[in-house]
């Protein structure tokens, strides 16, 4: 039997939009069932303004959060991760290290909303969508069947959400 909260990693490049909104989200929306980090491979080293006005708009909380490094996750006194979810392709494709546990990994692609160049507003609505997307994602996969599901069926279920 697993013993609450479930660690949960989302990982990206940059660690300033898409990772970040995904910590949040599961944060606020897992109940204290899942405690949920982000890290970056290439952290940026802030993130992204139009990232913390979107959650902030949604009456996430925006305090303490900054881009940070995949390799503080792989220290001795790091969280032991349940789950590692990739939010961007780039970061997919990336040599992942071996994770301490053997956490049950998956890519969830989201498309970058910091890479889109356009007016204000297009760019509010592309960080707005994502944001509505990871939220849905995570609703799905917090309601998995988290204690009727064996490790191989769970890594199973958790996969096919990214599809």
């Amino acid at each position: 039997m697993h013993t609450l909260p479930w660690n949960v990693l989302f990982v990206c490049t940059g660690n300033s939009a898409r990772s970040i909104m995904a910590e949040v989200i599961m944060n606020q929306l897992g109940s204290g069932r899942f405690k949920a980090y982000s890290a970056g491979f290439k952290p940026r080293g802030s993130v992204h303004p139009m990232t913390l006005d979107i959650l902030a708009r949604q009456r996430y909380p925006v305090d303490g959060l900054r881009s940070k490094s995949w390799q503080e996750f792989l220290r001795d006194d790091a969280p032991r991760m349940d789950f590692i979810f990739t939010v961007c392709d780039q970061a997919a494709g990336e040599l992942c290290p071996v994770w301490p546990g053997q956490p049950i990994t998956a890519h969830w692609g989201f498309a970058d909303p910091a890479a889109l160049t356009g007016t204000h507003e297009q760019q509010f609505r592309a960080f707005f969508d994502v944001q509505q997307q990871i939220a849905n994602r995570v609703k799905l996969f917090i309601s998995l069947p988290f204690d009727k599901l064996d490790r191989l069926a769970l890594h199973n279920r958790v996969r096919d959400l990214g599809c």
